[in-house]
């Protein structure tokens, strides 16, 4: 198997970090882990470096309580819709032949269009942009790459830094006391920014099955110790019973994702997997209080790859194959003073669309012995 093959497979033998975005939920902010954006990226011998960017598309309008779409939202022109842009731009550079280390700047365009946040009387739109939270990371093969060509672990440990906005504001019609406009922060779920120090812990494990056949498995989970970020979110004017969701909570995150990967030819590959991601409805560490959509999304992600010389090129679109919106800390809090049950809904995408590049300055390639190129070509 030649070397372009090789790092062809490897594009899709793990999750594409930076591409680690949840399948539109409004729940779930975009995100990615501190460490790598694919094993491509993380095979590195030392002194090599891998730069490159990755967009992401979402564009979410479909309404879920639980499991339960709610269709009346469409036919009501009630839904809310949130059209997510995000550009990571990273760079990983090899330590050692096992050893790797990564950042990543991620970027921002956001906007959501609703008619409640506009005193329900007109839809309008709401607007964010700029740098989101910068992440850090070190990784580790726990194996030899030139003696273990056909499979490995890796990993990873990340910070996330609070360098993106968390109290991005803009104007809201028809919501003062006479009905005027008002600035406000914007929704939680297009803040470029959460407000806190995170903690990243990473996995990738990638196996061969048989001739240009391998599996992959991988993901990630962000631990954000801060409770709330301090800014208020006006909900609590909607409802008095919303009291407990004034304030923005800073929550986790985590994605899964699994597959199968083949090689066409030496320069494409293509792979198909499932992911799993969102936002949990408690963080490991910390307090639960303040305002969160927890939800999570199971996806169907097929890809594809190219690859000519030291620049790669990649495509997912994963698309939602279920979607759920669980009952909140706030929510079983209201329903405990009201005696009332109450799941409060989120919305969520289609689909979502990932496109990656990225290119190698190559200073000591991991090289294969020739034994081990052998068994590759057998």
């Amino acid at each position: 198997m030649s070397r372009n093959l090789i790092h062809c497979l490897a594009l899709f033998f793990v999750l594409s970090y930076y591409q680690a975005t949840a399948q539109g939920c409004v729940a779930i902010r975009h995100f990615s882990s501190g460490v790598g954006s694919s094993l491509e990226n993380n095979l590195l011998g030392p002194g090599d470096l891998q730069i490159g960017m990755n967009y992401r598309y979402f564009r979410s309008f479909r309404h879920f309580r639980g499991t339960e779409q709610e269709p009346d939202r469409l036919a009501n022109n009630t839904e809310v819709v949130n059209n997510a842009h995000a550009w990571d731009f990273f760079a990983t550079y090899g330590i050692t032949q096992r050893v790797y280390t990564s950042i990543t700047i991620p970027t921002v365009i956001n906007t959501r269009s609703s008619l409640y946040e506009h005193g329900r009387e007109e839809r309008n739109t709401t607007f964010s942009r700029g740098l989101a939270d910068i992440r850090l990371g070190l990784g580790f093969w726990l194996f030899d790459l030139e003696k273990s060509p056909d499979g490995n672990v890796a990993l990873g440990l990340g910070v996330k830094l609070p360098t993106g906005n968390y109290n991005a504001s803009d104007i809201f019609y028809n919501v003062g006391p006479n009905g005027e406009p008002q600035t406000r922060p914007v929704d939680q779920s297009i803040q470029p920014g959460d407000g806190g120090f995170g903690v990243t812990l990473d996995f990738q494990i990638y196996q061969k099955i048989a001739t240009n056949f391998f599996g992959y498995a991988s993901g990630f989970y962000l631990i954000n110790p801060r409770e709330t970020n301090g800014v208020r979110t006006f909900r609590e004017t909607l409802s008095p019973l919303l009291e407990n969701e004034a304030i923005m909570a800073v929550p986790d995150q985590f994605a899964l994702r699994g597959g199968l990967s083949y090689a066409i030819s030496p320069s494409f590959s293509s792979s198909l997997g499932v992911r799993y991601e969102g936002v949990p409805v408690k963080d490991l560490i910390g307090g639960n209080n303040g305002f969160r959509r927890p939800g999570n999304v199971l996806s169907i992600d097929p890809g594809f790859s190219v690859m000519k010389g030291n620049m790669a090129l990649n495509l997912n679109v994963p698309f939602a194959v279920r979607r759920n919106r669980p009952q909140s800390v706030t929510d079983k809090q209201t329903e405990d003073i009201t005696g009332t049950p109450r799941m409060g809904d989120a919305a969520f995408a289609d689909y979502l669309i990932n496109i990656g590049i990225s290119y190698r300055f190559s200073n000591n390639r991991v090289k294969l012995s020739p034994d081990l190129k052998d068994a590759f070509n057998k």
